[in-house]
């Protein structure tokens, strides 16, 4: 049996930012009640997962505020006004990393936390990567580390990779098996 929709009955943004709002709907429930639903909306956004010609792959070291910790993650952003997720992609790579990609393949997409926010993260693949020179913007300083898939996985079940999205774009890209097994 399939389950009843909510109906929208009106919808309202309380805050924005470049990237999100906070949005407000009143909402009709299936039990017939009316209620209310807070979330934050956004454009969506991108991580990118890049391999080294030697099979290694590039993460970024980063502070992260909110943890007051410091975090090792893909490169990640979120879509802005007038961008797209592949647009995004390519930037995130060359403003966090210093690189960019010949060939840079979108593998999937999740919703990081689909209670609170209608994002829509897609993922890439990017590989045959070139150095130009890193441009983090005033807020962001990056460390790059390479690492092995192996020591990748490692990372994530020591609970040294906690980022949310990084695991899941991790998962993605493990699951369809793209990364190869066995190499540095």
């Amino acid at each position: 049996m399939p389950l009843i929709p909510w109906k929208t009955l009106s919808r309202s943004f309380r805050f924005r930012n470049p990237w999100w709002s906070y949005g407000y709907d009143s909402v009709l429930l299936p039990n017939g009640k009316e209620g209310e639903y807070h979330y934050v909306h956004s454009l969506g956004s991108a991580c990118v997962i890049p391999v080294l010609d030697d099979g290694r792959i590039l993460l970024v070291n980063q502070y992260r505020y909110l943890g007051n910790r410091e975090s090792l993650e893909f490169p990640c952003g979120a879509v802005k006004e007038g961008s797209s997720h592949d647009a995004t992609a390519w930037h995130e790579l060359a403003e966090e990393t210093g690189y960019s990609a010949v060939t840079l393949l979108q593998v999937g997409a999740f919703n990081p936390y689909n209670g609170v926010t209608d994002e829509i993260c897609q993922v890439y693949l990017a590989r045959d990567l070139r150095h130009v020179g890193a441009m983090p913007d005033e807020t962001e300083q990056f460390e790059l580390v390479r690492l092995s898939a192996e020591e990748v996985d490692g990372r994530i079940r020591e609970g040294l990779i906690w980022d949310g999205m990084s695991i899941a774009a991790w998962h993605l890209v493990r699951s369809k098996n793209l990364i190869e097994k066995g190499r540095p």
